[in-house]
């Protein structure tokens, strides 16, 4: 592959990893806050699972929702590599790895929010469990989701790390803001940690997470915008 071939590969997949970042972005600020946020209520499983019965459409969109944020995130792995495997194709690998068992993790997490559903469906089979009981169970199926994201997100932090610290290298973008994506990264990976390790520290996670969303939807906008700073002398054929 000639490097002009590798470099008009790149710019495109510079171009799609900015809009998936925007996209993916966008769909799970839209899942999280505007769809669980009215839904779940803290501390209340009964008032939860009544939200849920009187808006299953809306909770159903939810989980749908989060396909298309983990889909997208899938598109944005591939452009990332393309983007930046001439630099160091086995980082580049490294990081791919880690970004994909992160998806599964997530895919699955979303199984749990079709079971805490499946308790709330009225069906025969539950009807030796008394109402309080299927909401509780319900309760924890979702609990359960979210434990398998911030699980996730130990696996997020990693191999964003990695792809940033490529970008810091190549210099495609701003050398200050790949190595903020290095710093907000691996703050999402130890806050995720601490958070199995402490699970009292909960509502201080979404403060640490906040430096990752600065740096994906500046990066995000930086591609999208402006594309990747590639020049020859810094990509050489895979």
């Amino acid at each position: 592959m000639t490097n002009t071939t590798t470099e008009a590969a790149q710019s495109r997949a510079a171009r799609l990893a900015g809009a998936m970042y925007l996209i993916s972005m966008a769909t799970a600020i839209f899942g999280e806050s505007f769809i669980r946020g009215s839904l779940i209520v803290r501390g209340d499983a009964t008032h939860t699972a009544q939200n849920i019965i009187g808006s299953e459409r809306l909770f159903r969109i939810g989980i749908a929702t989060d396909l298309a944020t983990f889909t997208g995130v899938v598109v944005l792995i591939w452009a990332l590599y393309v983007l930046l495997r001439p630099v160091d194709r086995n980082l580049a690998l490294l990081a791919v790895l880690l970004r994909l068992v992160e998806v599964s993790i997530h895919y699955v997490s979303i199984l749990f929010s079709l079971v805490a559903l499946g308790f709330l469906n009225g069906a025969d089979y539950l009807s030796t469990f008394d109402a309080s009981q299927l909401h509780s169970l319900a309760r924890v199926a979702i609990s359960a989701q979210g434990a398998g994201l911030n699980l996730g997100f130990v696996l997020v932090g990693l191999g964003s790390a990695v792809f940033a610290y490529l970008l810091l290298r190549s210099g495609y973008v701003p050398k200050a803001l790949a190595a903020w994506g290095v710093f907000s990264s691996l703050l999402l990976t130890t806050s995720a940690v601490l958070l199995i390790v402490f699970p009292a520290l909960g509502p201080v996670q979404l403060a640490t997470m906040v430096p990752m969303g600065i740096y994906e939807v500046t990066l995000g906008f930086w591609l999208l915008l402006k594309g990747a700073n590639i020049q020859s002398i810094s990509a050489s054929s895979p």
